[in-house]
């Protein structure tokens, strides 16, 4: 009995590689480009307008946060704190005064690689028309130069792409 002879398959072509043009267009089709700095609102904490830094090497967001004192409400960890956002205008010497629940307590290391206990909040945050939970560490920025950093973890599910050389992509630079 005669065996059968089997064809030789056909080698698999590779693989098409697209350009990284085509890649980011794709990738813009899902995610919203921002820039390395935006213009945000935190709804949830009264802040109508704040300028942040965009920083991917910062797991969690960070909120420049003055007086900041916990309490007891009904049993639960709130935590009560000043808020002094730099809104380009007039107002900016403008207060707003804050409370939340304190979600966690966790030390952070900063840039320096100085760790430092900090309470952690959860606030909604509107950046281009989108609006999302995100969890934001208080702590004193006065010597930093914004007043809020926007961490990776608020930019995680597809979110957002960053652009490393451009400004207020989804925020106008208007004055308040």
């Amino acid at each position: 009995m005669a065996k059968k002879l089997k064809k030789p398959k056909a080698p698999e072509a590779a693989p098409k590689r697209r350009g990284i043009k085509t890649e980011v267009a794709g990738l813009l089709e899902k995610q919203a480009l921002i820039g390395w700095r935006e213009w945000l609102s935190l709804p949830g904490l009264g802040v109508a307008r704040i300028k942040a830094k965009v920083d991917t090497g910062a797991r969690t967001s960070a909120l420049h946060a003055m007086h900041i004192t916990p309490f007891d409400n009904a049993g639960a960890l709130w935590v009560a704190f000043e808020v002094a956002p730099h809104t380009g205008g007039v107002r900016d010497l403008a207060r707003i005064q804050c409370r939340a629940p304190v979600r966690d307590h966790r030390p952070v290391k900063s840039s320096s690689g100085h760790a430092q206990e900090r309470y952690v909040i959860s606030t909604p945050v509107v950046l281009g028309g989108r609006q999302f939970d995100i969890e934001v560490t208080l702590t004193n920025r006065a010597e930093m130069g914004f007043e809020m950093l926007f961490g990776r973890t608020s930019l995680r599910a597809g979110r957002f792409l960053v652009h490393p050389t451009r400004s207020f992509l989804l925020s106008p630079r208007q004055k308040a």
